[in-house]
């Protein structure tokens, strides 16, 4: 395997953390809400929620997009 597929392989690799990541932030932020007692609390899960799907959402696009190989490096087909 060349260094240019391991370095792929971990960045890949890395993304898919981040977005488990996400999902797990999501899944304490539900738990949050619906055991809340206070509606505070269940204010506070919701924003847990919010604020993971936004992780999802974003944080792996603006890895890809900062690790994608120029146009002039890539090989040609």
């Amino acid at each position: 395997m060349t260094p240019a597929e391991k370095l792929a392989m971990k960045r890949y690799y890395f993304i898919v953390a981040v977005n488990m990541l996400g999902t797990a932030g999501a899944v304490i932020g539900l738990l949050v809400a619906g055991r809340a007692q206070v509606y505070g609390m269940q204010l506070f899960g919701g924003a847990i929620l919010l604020a993971s799907l936004y992780f999802i959402a974003v944080v792996p696009r603006f890895l890809a997009r900062r690790w994608k190989t120029p146009a002039e490096a890539a090989p040609e087909a």
